[in-house]
Order: C-alpha cells, then structure tokens, then sequence
C-alpha cells in the first residue's frame, strides 16, 4: 500500500484512506472488497473483478487441474482431499480439506467456493494484466511458503519472465475476453510426477484494488489499479459486464 501511495503522490494524486471525513468523488480505490462496494456510489468508482466461475471455466489445458465452481453445500460433501477456496472475498481460509468437516458450518449453504483438485505448484507468480499484456509481475511463493522477488533467469539463454509472456499470450489469446481489461492473474509452475519439468498452471484470478504488489514495479501496479477501481464515468464498454455489484 506504502509503495502504491508513493507512486501516486509523485503523479501528483492525492491519498487518502477511507475513514476520512469529507471525502469527494470521482475517485480510485485500493483496499477491501466491503469498503469499495460501500464507497464506490458515494465516490463514483467502479470496481472490476474476474467472475466467480472464471478459473472453473478454462480448459485444463491452463489449470492443469480439475477445477469446478461450487458452493460451500457442495464443499461439506466432499469426502477426499480438495482444495477449497473462496472465489473473490476471502470469507474463510483457502486450503486442502480432507473432507467437508472442517469447513465453517456458520456460511451461507448458497457461498459460492470453487473446489479443486490437489496439486502442488513449485513457485507461483503475480501477473499484472491491463488491456492484455503483463504490465508487471513478481513471484511470491515458493512451495506454498511466501517468497517475493522480481522476476529472473533460471537457467541461460531462457528466463522465467520469458515462459511466463509465452504461458500468458496463450491463455489471453484463448480467454481474454472473459477477463477485465484490468486484473491480476496468478500462475505458477505446476509439479506434476507423471511427467517430467514444470508446466505452467494458472493458479487464480484476482481484483486488483485488492491484490498485493510483491516485488512488482509499484508504479505499473498503479496502473492497474487505477483502471481497475477507478471513476465510473471513465469505465469501458467492455468492462461494465465486470463491474461489482
């Protein structure tokens, strides 16, 4: 957040954090998915988000995994391990269930989670994405543990950056238009003991206004964030189906 107020001061935007009185509109907005949706009619910001289904719906040729979209009804009836999740708001920790017992019993049966086979990615990467290009990008984690760094080369004559681009234009070229024109998408590097080497995955898609920047170029994270939660007047046609409710 620090880094993102820094690089929006040096443009010579004004920051401000929500709980201030007297603030006006139009605006941008970085944080929470419950202050944005309160804020924005006040402050006249549109939210843009990835669908709760979008990961479900790509082919596996890009999961690299069974995904399905689901609600927490479904998630108390599983009985063998399954990665459950949230799509969007975090209402409860995302991790492997051995089976629906251990899930919150207090949630709305009709929660909407998505529900995914178990694997195991070896790193995993933020991508930054305006108008269907990377704008920048960090890794994370490493085995599920959080390590940030920019991106680098892991071995000569190709780099990670360069297999991520390849990975990317593939998945965009397939299912662009089912994405904001600004968003954040994760992907990682997918162990997989049936076949030799990485594969590329894509982990899950995120709002931007609520995404951590990492090790990301926070001045081109702003970008994204300031398409992706900003006036509502500006919005694009092709967005207003990616608006938050």
């Amino acid at each position: 957040m620090e880094l993102l107020a820094v690089a929006a001061a040096g443009r010579g935007m004004p920051v401000r954090a929500a709980e201030e009185p007297g603030l006006t509109g139009p605006a941008h907005w970085y944080g929470g998915p419950l202050a944005g949706a309160r804020l924005a009619p006040r402050l006249g910001f549109a939210l843009l988000e990835p669908t709760d289904d979008w990961l479900a719906e790509l082919p596996e040729e890009f999961t690299g995994r069974q995904v399905r979209a689901g609600t927490i009804a479904d998630a108390w009836a599983i009985d063998r391990p399954t990665f459950v999740k949230p799509p969007r708001d975090k209402t409860f920790p995302a991790e492997v269930h051995t089976d629906g017992s251990r899930l919150p019993g207090t949630l709305d049966p009709a929660t909407p989670v998505l529900l995914s086979e178990v694997v195991t990615f070896a790193a995993e990467y933020r991508l930054f994405l305006l108008d269907g290009r990377i704008a920048t990008a960090s890794r994370y984690a490493v085995f599920g543990r959080l390590d940030p760094a920019p991106l680098g080369p892991d071995r000569p004559g190709r780099t990670i950056a360069a297999e991520i681009t390849e990975f990317t234009d593939r998945l965009l070229t397939s299912a662009g238009p089912t994405l904001p024109s600004a968003v954040v998408v994760d992907v990682g590097q997918l162990l997989d003991p049936y076949r030799p080497g990485h594969r590329w995955a894509v982990v899950e898609a995120n709002m931007a206004w609520f995404s951590h920047a990492y090790a990301a170029d926070p001045a081109r994270v702003l970008d994204v964030v300031l398409r992706a939660a900003g006036p509502r007047e500006c919005l694009r046609p092709r967005d207003l189906a990616f608006e938050r409710e």
